[in-house]
């Protein structure tokens, strides 16, 4: 069983802080994406961290969701985009 602390505005403020620069060095803005398994690939990624941001700290910032949304719908328009032209 774990046990979690509260977090202070301070330790939040830092993980935000963390997210946000590890997003900017690794991930390309989703509406910059061209490519299906791009997207797919950077899917796993910010899903990846936000599991690793629940289970260390038991705290996902909300940009993480935001950005995980934003590659969500992409991909299902893009998955849309390609159904519609297949068939």
């Amino acid at each position: 069983m774990q046990y979690y602390t509260i977090m202070s505005d301070l330790e939040k403020r830092r993980i935000d802080r963390e997210f946000e620069i590890f997003s900017m060095r690794n991930f390309e803005k989703p509406k910059k994406c061209k490519n299906l398994d791009q997207v797919r690939f950077y899917l796993q990624e910010v899903s990846a961290k936000v599991q690793e941001f629940k289970s260390q700290f038991n705290y996902v910032p909300d940009s993480a969701y935001q950005l995980l949304a934003q590659y969500n719908a992409l991909l299902n328009s893009m998955v849309l985009t390609e159904f519609k032209n297949t068939y």
